[in-house]
């Protein structure tokens, strides 16, 4: 009881925020012309959009595959995507918890260890995160006068004023800090030989040592060009998954290439928000960028709302029927022991 009043705290905290960056997103917008291109939005492009984002799921599956098949585990290629759209699903509800369920998932389909499931998925994190600053710093030089005051406002001061935030602090209370560590550390020292006895440290170093050597599998893997070229698919998936919807609405089909590739990073800025499935962030973020072209408020949550809603709507179907699939091979699996 407690643990669900917990989640559900947790649930209505993130989606609140999503509901507040929502709401002044669309604060003042005429929603009855919003409706109205909503409506007449070629959606050709959007069915398009979905068949590249289809793609990328796919190659983040098959990525996924090469980095645990060092662990010595070969799970079929179709149980792997099923893990990561279940995952996809999942951040719909709480962010960020679809890394935890996706392993969860593959561990209870393949028994494969979820400790050594989770370093698997901090390289493919860290993987992506430096793809995304790549592409951030590529946008900045390419068009600096033009993308670059945005950038700087939206991107840069804010992580600047948080760290800021952070550090400025009395002088008395970085002493104490450094003082309790230092305790900490000490009572670690000297207790460190009784603490290994103790049934929970003794499992959260298993769970380290398992998490470390799914890191590991980075240096172990043997198709490192496979895990490469899948990067890159998947970040070309993702380029033409968001370059192609300017074309459905006709504020945005003068947009070029470059500009495509702005919208792909801010937006996965977004949708990096706390907030599940980027709501409120990514209307928000992509709206304002498409100011920079003259492209009204209106006009540019049409294109968000479009972009957004769709991957939402695509992530809910492979989601779902990637949750009917492990729920039946699991019913087989069942029937076949018994």
């Amino acid at each position: 009881m407690k643990n669900t009043i917990i989640k559900f705290f947790n649930f209505s905290i993130f989606l609140g925020i999503g509901l507040i960056l929502l709401y002044f997103a669309f604060k003042g917008i005429n929603f009855e012309s919003l409706l109205n291109d909503l409506k007449n939005a070629n959606y050709s492009w959007i069915g398009l959009s979905l068949v590249f984002a289809f793609f990328a799921y796919l190659s983040r599956a098959y990525r996924w595959k090469l980095l645990i098949e060092p662990l010595n585990y070969n799970p079929p290629l179709k149980n792997v995507f099923y893990a990561v759209m279940v995952g996809y699903i999942a951040n719909l509800a709480f962010p960020r918890i679809g890394e935890i369920t996706r392993c969860g998932s593959l561990t209870k389909s393949d028994k494969i260890p979820i400790d050594s499931l989770i370093g698997t998925v901090i390289i493919e994190r860290a993987i992506d995160m430096i793809v995304l600053l790549l592409l951030l710093f590529v946008i900045f030089v390419a068009k600096i006068e033009y993308f670059g005051s945005f950038i700087k406002e939206n991107v840069f001061i804010p992580i600047y004023n948080k760290f800021i935030n952070a550090v400025d602090f009395p002088f008395y209370y970085w002493i104490l800090i450094a003082a309790i560590l230092a305790g900490f550390i000490s009572l670690f020292y000297y207790f460190r030989r009784n603490l290994k006895r103790v049934k929970v440290i003794h499992k959260f170093r298993k769970l380290l040592r398992g998490v470390f050597a799914g890191i590991k599998t980075v240096t172990k893997m043997q198709n490192r060009w496979g895990f490469l070229l899948h990067t890159v698919i998947i970040w070309v998936m993702y380029f033409f998954m968001t370059y192609v919807v300017v074309f459905s609405i006709p504020a945005t089909q003068s947009l070029k290439p470059i500009d495509g590739l702005f919208l792909l990073v801010i937006g996965g800025l977004g949708m990096a928000a706390p907030v599940q499935g980027g709501i409120g962030a990514f209307h928000w973020i992509v709206s304002s960028g498409l100011i920079l072209y003259d492209i009204s408020k209106t006009d540019g949550l049409v294109f968000a709302t479009i972009q957004h809603e769709s991957q939402v709507f695509l992530v809910l179907i492979l989601g779902t029927f990637s949750l009917l699939m492990l729920f039946l091979n699991s019913r087989r699996q069942r029937k076949i022991i018994n």
